[in-house]
């Protein structure tokens, strides 16, 4: 009986040791580049263990890369039916449905998760992505308090300088403007929507 317990035991043992491997798999080939591989080892886990919210955030994180909008909300939507509060899942359905085009969905989502978080890898993701939608409502006080946000959040995107540049210019902020075209710049010397922007505030200036 003890030699039975103790080789169920081991067999536990390797079979969470081979489980926990397939989830740094996924993450690995996530982190890699390779998103179709990543989401399929996120689907095989699933179906292991269909409650791993885990597997559900890179699965999401991985369809979102491969441009794979429909299938990381449909994923994401499932996820948050068994965690609704894990702010990974919000975020990137976020993303999802900001590339669908479901403007107010999204800026819902990335208005609940930046309540929730005062810092995070995804913080500055979240304010980028609200700057772009208030941008495409034409809220371009809005735009340029997300987007001061996310440049604030990290400081080294290049673009994402160059959008706040963009909403500060569409409010009537020249100035500063020029200043977020600049630090674009600093970044990104070929950055073309920057040189464009930066001649255009300098004329209005001068």
């Amino acid at each position: 009986m003890k030699k039975s317990i103790l080789v169920l035991l081991t067999l536990s043992c390797i079979s969470a040791s081979l489980f926990a491997q397939k989830k740094l798999d996924a993450l690995a080939l996530y982190r890699s580049q390779k998103f179709a591989e990543a989401a399929a080892v996120c689907i095989q886990e699933l179906q292991a263990n269909p409650r791993n919210i885990d597997s559900y955030v890179v699965l999401c994180w991985s369809l979102v890369k491969d441009r794979k909008y429909a299938e990381a909300e449909s994923y994401a939507i499932e996820g948050r039916k068994i965690n609704a509060s894990d702010s990974r899942l919000i975020e990137i359905l976020g993303e999802a449905k900001y590339y669908l085009g479901k403007n107010t969905q999204a800026l819902e989502l990335f208005q609940l998760y930046v309540a929730a978080k005062e810092s995070g890898a995804r913080l500055g993701n979240a304010y980028y992505y609200m700057g772009e939608i208030y941008i495409r409502q034409k809220q371009y006080l809005h735009a340029d308090m997300a987007l001061s946000s996310a440049v604030h959040a990290e400081p080294n995107v290049a673009n994402w300088w160059s959008r706040c540049g963009y909403a500060r210019e569409m409010a009537g902020y020249y100035l500063s403007s020029l200043e977020a075209y600049k630090k674009a710049l600093a970044l990104d010397a070929n950055h073309a929507d920057a040189i464009r922007g930066k001649n255009r505030m300098e004329k209005r200036i001068n």
